[in-house]
């Protein structure tokens, strides 16, 4: 697979950022061993999983990237906050998507221990930054077939 001449934007949540940096780290990396340009990223960073959608649907609708790669972390906590959070995000990525014919990879961890999410960011889980970067390198692929 090959990021040939492919446009992503990459959203990127500023909350729990020792994991989300990691994530973006690992979607550059991946980017960059199928041949993506570094000139063709565009990173932004939003406070949280919250403002995930919105800077999706913003940059979506700017109609100048092929896809965008979302990714935040959220983790349990004491109340349902999470739950409403994590459910919501994924809602609003999953609407842009469907709104735009725009392919949004979601790499937003929902975990339960810290543990998980380390694991998720690099460590035992692999980097789950890295695996959205390539299935928005396939989508793109993908996408470009059907057009």
């Amino acid at each position: 697979m090959v990021a040939g001449d492919g446009r992503i934007a990459i959203v990127v949540s500023r909350f729990n950022s020792f994991i989300t940096e990691k994530l973006l780290e690992g979607a550059l990396d991946t980017w960059r061993r199928h041949g993506g340009d570094d000139s063709a990223i565009t990173v932004i960073r939003v406070p949280g999983a919250w403002e995930i959608p919105v800077a999706v649907r913003k940059i979506a609708h700017g109609g100048t990237v092929d896809s965008v790669v979302a990714l935040g972390c959220l983790m349990r906590g004491a109340t349902m906050h999470y739950d409403q959070i994590a459910s919501e995000c994924a809602k609003g990525v999953t609407q842009v998507m469907l709104e735009t014919g725009i392919h949004v990879s979601f790499g937003v961890l929902a975990c339960d221990t810290l543990e998980q999410a380390i694991d998720r960011a690099g460590a035992k889980a692999g980097n789950k930054g890295a695996e959205a970067m390539l299935a928005s390198i396939e989508m793109i692929n993908v996408l470009r077939q059907i057009a």
